[in-house]
């Protein structure tokens, strides 16, 4: 077992010190008032704003997720995620430009700019919760086990229990000082850093003596591990002879054209949500808030991916004795095996920058929850700039606090969670999407459609054989179902209510003629056709990027050339219709 050296312990303190340093810098700007500790005052640039939403989503467990993905299934094996292209860019072209708009802090206030009466006040309050305190507990809970794990094989002689909580501290000491400035920003140098670290130990992986000796990596493994597509198949196992990923067509079916538009998911909510609506809120203005995400899909699909993608691929090579359920640990192997003095060092705090990034967007957002949509509007409802300012500081330890307890107490005894979250998330997605389009919908809808996948879901598992992703049919049919009845069942919002919301959102369409026919003076939105012209643009624009890129590391040059082709008639095809809008000129 190969230790940390001085100079390797001396980056990993460099690195930490830096954050610190970060944090402290953007405290007394953070400290003005609730609107700079949650949404940097409006001001964060599309850059900033959509490289913050990539460095959260790149958490300490998403590499070795995807190593575990590549060694059972290959490179389609990642089709589990790339499925959500789909739902990113209708966030991109539809809700990007609503979100910064509707001018609200957090998108918990959007339930009472949308909806009117008890049902809303109801339901604002118990999502600022379940989410900001829950939910949100379980997902740092499962970062800090994934940190746990790298600490256990890379620093073997830190106790991992105390390296976590120091961690957790530290990253609760300057996102609490400085509130999403200092975030955003350290979140933007942790990108750097973490794909600096990956990219440089993918390079490293492939130079390898027992790769190069076997002619590179597409000699050292089968054919069959470079596919880029899944098969469909008659057989429901899941994985063929050969490994593979083999689907029904049924299976491809709920991931590829039903999970990404009706499941809610962490950092995937249909029509943007939780953390990615903070940033998109945070721009500058909507050209800032369409290009962050904009570019934040791009890089979380096309460019991030590919490093842990090549680490993967080479873990199996290096390491072909792993058993099956120590898959996903080979990427910490290949650091541990390959790496030398310093650049090992550079790699754990590629590794602690992409879990601090997590962390801190979730201990802030979170706390945008409690402090906006509950402490504030139900507790303490008159105070000063000062005192929600220094609530929002206390409620930032409080939800660490709680997140510890969760990781070291509750969280190894939940199996599966991820998959759970998207069965009982299952249909969620068409009222989230709906709320924006549709004048009839009210709050009771969308509580309704909270409900209803939990009890699909429990029937399912009670009394049927039904596995995932065969589930997704009849939950999200049975919560459509039950929010519909739901919506013709109970009162509409209050007209007034409903004039507000479309003033302020210009949201356009013909499900809101009712209302916009009392607003001849409001001039909305229009251009569906084009939008969704637009969005099927971004989505070859994406997976084009995204297999290009991997064809010219695997060396094809002829297939590298035609999709970026694709890519381009696709890029220039979107900034030739924004150019008509009047798009492509930034402030």
């Amino acid at each position: 077992m190969k230790h940390l050296t001085g100079l390797d312990l001396g980056v990993i303190f460099a690195y930490l010190v830096l954050t610190l340093l970060v944090g402290l810098l953007f405290s007394r700007r953070a400290s003005r008032n609730v609107g700079e500790f949650f949404l940097s005052g409006r001001k964060l640039p599309w850059w900033i704003a959509g490289t913050g939403m990539v460095a959260t989503t790149f958490a300490a467990d998403t590499p070795l997720a995807v190593t575990g993905l590549v060694a059972k299934h290959g490179i389609a094996g990642n089709w589990l995620w790339w499925t959500f292209v789909s739902g990113g860019m209708l966030t991109v072209f539809f809700f990007a430009r609503l979100w910064r708009r509707a001018n609200i802090l957090t998108d918990l206030e959007f339930i009472e700019l949308r909806y009117s009466g008890k049902g809303a006040q109801f339901l604002r309050g118990f999502k600022a919760l379940y989410f900001g305190l829950f939910i949100n507990a379980v997902i740092i809970g499962w970062v800090n086990l994934a940190m746990y794990k790298i600490i256990s094989i890379m620093i073997p002689e830190i106790n991992p229990e105390v390296a976590i909580v120091a961690c957790v501290l530290l990253t609760t000491l300057y996102s609490g000082l400085s509130g999403l400035w200092g975030v955003t920003i350290t979140d933007t140098v942790q990108f750097v850093i973490s794909m600096t670290g990956c990219i440089i130990l993918a390079v490293l992986a492939l130079q390898a003596p027992e790769i190069t000796e076997a002619g590179g990596i597409t000699g050292a493994l089968p054919a069959w591990m470079f596919d880029f597509f899944p098969s469909i198949t008659s057989n429901p196992s899941g994985s063929g002879l050969d490994g593979t990923l083999e689907l029904t067509f049924a299976s491809f079916a709920a991931f590829a054209f039903v999970q990404w538009w009706a499941s809610w998911y962490p950092g995937s909510e249909p029509g943007g949500g939780g953390y990615i609506a903070q940033r998109m809120m945070s721009a500058k203005d909507e050209k800032h808030s369409f290009l962050a995400t904009l570019w934040f899909i791009v890089a979380h699909y096309c460019l991030r991916p590919w490093p842990w993608i090549v680490v993967g691929l080479a873990s199996l090579v290096l390491f072909p004795d792993l058993p099956a359920e120590q898959k996903e640990d080979g990427f910490v192997h290949v650091m541990q095996s390959i790496l030398p003095p310093g650049l090992k060092g550079l790699l754990v705090a590629a590794f602690l920058a992409a879990y601090m990034s997590t962390l801190s967007t979730h201990l802030n957002w979170g706390t945008s929850y409690l402090i906006n949509d509950f402490y504030k509007r139900f507790i303490r409802k008159d105070a000063d700039a000062r005192h929600y300012v220094g609530a929002s500081k206390l409620f930032t330890a409080g939800v660490a606090l709680f997140a510890l307890f969760i990781t070291f107490y509750v969280l190894e005894t939940i199996t599966g969670a991820w998959e759970f979250i998207i069965q009982c998330g299952a249909g969620t997605g068409f009222v989230l999407i709906l709320r924006w389009y549709w004048w009839r919908l009210n709050a009771w809808s969308e509580i309704v459609s909270m409900i209803a996948p939990f009890l699909a879901y429990t029937w399912i598992t009670l009394f049927t054989e039904i596995a995932f992703p065969s589930s997704l049919y009849i939950i999200v049919l049975f919560t459509i179902a039950s929010s519909l009845a739901a919506t013709f069942l109970t009162p509409p919002t209050d007209r007034e209510q409903l004039m507000t919301f479309y003033s302020t959102t210009r949201v356009g369409g013909v499900l809101w003629k009712k209302i916009s026919d009392r607003l001849p003076e409001v001039t909305s939105d229009s251009g569906f056709l084009r939008l969704f012209a637009d969005w099927v643009a971004g989505i070859i624009l994406v997976y084009s990027i995204l297999f290009g890129t991997g064809k010219l590391i695997f060396g094809d040059p002829l297939q590298t050339a035609a999709y970026f082709a694709v890519a381009f008639l696709a890029g220039l095809f979107i900034y030739t219709d924004l150019s008509r809008r009047g798009w492509n000129n930034l402030e």
